[in-house]
């Protein structure tokens, strides 16, 4: 993952809301009036624009690029975002996503998909990784992904990616100047009355650490014959990040 998103940012708590809507954070659920999902904060002065907190490192990771015109040859953009996920307990969505290494791109049309794959194999090598089983479900918009959830003889949402296209990059202008070609035949990606295209957006939960944390002990947890838990296998990958376990209460089994 290092060598290929070479970016990490830590992101703030704290960000406007006009750019969580922008990037299409808004109320899902069916109440009247609709129910946010955001901690909006008040402020002492009327004139100050009305802040929230982020409800994933997405949010102002896109807005880094809000306003911006690339050279075509410089993208992608991409990043890691480490940030915390402030949500409203709604909902059982809402309530499994603190904690978040999110990945962030900012493309050109042609490449988004190409993205796409590069992002999901970095999230497939995360979860190998870790030894956990999992599957892969392509979902419509309004769901998210799975992973075995043990516990609860289900499946849960690990971690979840998105292919926004242009959706939040006409509402944040996001834009870039496509490369003049060399080539008489070759002609760069034409828009009306020739404005310059919007960029595509993709984002991906890397590693949303509360839900690995319960997968890990959903899958690895040991009984014996009574019943009674005693002892947990751990991939050796997390071994060396252990801390040693006081005498006597080691009952870790790394596999």
């Amino acid at each position: 993952c290092r060598a290929t998103w070479i970016t990490p940012v830590t992101t703030p708590d704290v960000v406007k809301s006009d750019i969580a809507t922008r990037c299409g954070f808004q109320p899902r659920d069916d109440s009247d009036p609709p129910v946010s999902h955001m901690y909006h904060i008040t402020s002492t002065n009327p004139a100050s624009p009305q802040l929230v907190l982020s409800g994933t490192a997405e949010i102002p990771l896109g807005g880094m690029f809000a306003n911006k015109i690339f050279p075509s040859r410089s993208l992608p953009k991409k990043v890691v975002g480490i940030g915390h996920a402030f949500r409203s307990e709604a909902g059982a969505r809402s309530a499994d996503t603190r904690g978040l290494y999110q990945l962030f791109a900012v493309t050109t049309a042609e490449t988004s998909e190409s993205m796409m794959e590069e992002m999901k194999n970095i999230q497939q090598s995360i979860l190998f990784g870790l030894e956990l089983p999992f599957r892969i479900l392509d979902m419509p918009t309004e769901e998210l992904g799975s992973s075995l959830d043990a516990g609860r003889g289900t499946w849960g949402e690990v971690t979840s990616l998105s292919n926004c296209t242009d959706y939040q990059s006409r509402r944040l202008h996001i834009r870039y100047r496509p490369q003049e070609s060399r080539d008489a035949h070759d002609e760069a990606p034409s828009t009306p009355s020739g404005r310059l295209p919007f960029a595509h957006t993709l984002n991906g939960t890397a590693a949303a650490i509360p839900r690995l944390i319960v997968a890990l002990l959903e899958n690895g947890a040991v009984f014996d014959d009574k019943g009674e838990l005693c002892g947990l296998k751990l991939p050796k990958t997390l071994q060396p990040f252990w801390i040693c376990p006081l005498p006597g209460r080691d009952i870790i089994q790394w596999c």
